[in-house]
């Protein structure tokens, strides 16, 4: 990544709270621990009983919304801004008044998650700005009570459910604007007000806005766990919203690990979720123009999906809450391409076979979607070492039947039409006689005889 383009984690580089990370277009997995910010603790089988009927639904749905939008979309040039120019408290809180979105403007993102085939969506009710998109009684330094005039979480709630949308909560707990922000770090009575700030405010969200499914937490600069109280913490969210999920970046495991801007499975049997930008920013950034194709999108997707990890893609809406155009063609694409192959990400099982140079893989019980990213034509696709007996094939965009070949090397698709059936990526149904399994190295044993 270019000097001028930080992401999050690359600024946490430069506050010694991380690694920088380059988001590639198309990434390979890797097997890790991932962003994980604590050892997962050892649970009890109630303990285990109860995340899985928390989770069932994340699981399933594969594909959310994130949405940065504060003061930051104001300045228009990413949400980093108060940080990376050196923006004095004071003179950055100006924003606030001149923060003025149009009326339902959530309505809008709602609506356009539902198109895009996204099941959940992931508002920042605080960012690293301190300013609060909620009603609170800490501050006045909230949309309530500045330029909005009203409160943005709520809008933001409404919409979501009104088109059958999880609702998740993003909550920085790092704070730029409040005076014990930093000076916690080395004045224990700064650090006890500033940490029954940060815990008031999350029990006004889990307490004012009806079910919460998701609290996203972000950004635990200047304390760790003990200082922040995020045992507390947790128990608090857990008793105010038995139903709820959270992430690791309190300081503790959490329900599911974060890899960001990168797509990085965590170990087995814990619960990920990539989060990555639709261009190199997360707030809106008028000259960022690095946007990500469709098929990109579609090939995160479907790469997330494999693994049993879902994919929190972004967007940054202007100042007025409308969404960049960029941001709604690609989205809308995706959406299409969901409506007809979304039963090849939704409520899938973690793939084995993973080696194809034209394509990549997802499965549910003993079906296996071939992902075609590089349509050949006629007799021209294959792919090699497939150790279970296909029984049928077919396109999955129009029901149409695929012949096939299969032998000890390879299954071959035969008679393709000559133009791709789908795009961005067309998807083909390998039904096998059970789950299917691939042996990447088979071929290459058994040509020199060791098989």
């Amino acid at each position: 990544m270019g000097t001028n383009q930080l992401s999050r984690r690359n600024c946490l580089k430069l506050l010694g709270a991380g690694a920088a990370v380059v988001a590639s277009g198309l990434p390979a997995v890797a097997q890790s621990t991932g962003s994980q910010s604590a050892p997962v603790p050892q649970e009890s089988a109630e303990q285990k009983a109860d995340r899985e009927r928390r989770m069932k639904w994340w699981h399933e749905a594969r594909f959310g919304m994130f949405i940065h939008w504060g003061l930051y979309s104001v300045l228009g040039r990413h949400e980093w801004a108060m940080e990376m120019e050196g923006i004095p408290a004071a003179e950055y809180a100006q924003f606030a008044r001149q923060f003025k979105p149009k009326p339902a403007a959530a309505r809008e993102w709602a609506r356009l998650a539902k198109r895009a085939g996204q099941k959940y969506m992931v508002m920042t009710t605080k960012h690293h700005e301190g300013f609060c998109n909620f009603d609170t009684k800490t501050t006045d330094f909230c949309a309530p009570k500045q330029g909005p005039g009203r409160d943005l979480v709520r809008e933001y709630v409404e919409a979501a459910r009104a088109e059958g949308l999880r609702v998740g909560f993003y909550y920085s707990l790092m704070d730029w604007h409040h005076p014990d922000g930093a000076r916690c770090a080395t004045d224990e009575e700064a650090r006890r007000r500033f940490v029954e700030y940060i815990h008031t405010h999350l029990r006004e969200l889990l307490t004012n806005y009806g079910r919460v499914d998701v609290l996203w937490y972000d950004v635990a600069w200047p304390l760790d766990a003990k200082g922040w109280e995020s045992e507390r913490m947790n128990q608090m969210v857990f008793q105010l919203q038995p139903d709820i999920i959270v992430n690791n970046r309190n300081k503790l495991a959490g329900d599911f690990s974060t890899p960001e801007q990168r797509i990085e499975a965590a170990e087995a049997g814990r619960a990920w979720e990539s989060c990555m930008t639709m261009n190199d920013s997360w707030g809106y950034q008028r000259a960022d123009d690095a946007w990500k194709t469709p098929k990109q999108i579609v090939r995160n997707l479907i790469t997330c999906a494999h693994d049993g990890g879902n994919y929190l893609l972004n967007i940054g809406p202007r100042p007025d809450g409308s969404v960049p155009p960029e941001s709604v063609a690609i989205l809308n694409t995706v959406g299409q391409w969901m409506d007809r192959n979304g039963q090849s990400i939704y409520v899938t099982d973690i793939c084995q076979p993973r080696r194809s140079r034209n394509g990549s893989f997802t499965r549910r019980g003993n079906t296996l979607y071939f992902h075609v990213h590089f349509w050949p034509g006629g007799d021209g696709l294959a792919f090699a070492g497939l150790r279970t007996k296909v029984k049928s094939a077919r396109l999955l965009a129009t029901g149409q039947t695929v012949a096939f070949e299969q032998d000890d090397y390879h299954v071959r698709f035969k008679g393709l039409p000559a133009k791709a059936p789908d795009e961005p990526v067309t998807t083909l149904v390998v039904e096998c006689e059970s789950e299917p399994k691939q042996d990447e190295l088979f071929v290459r044993r058994r040509e020199r005889g060791a098989v």
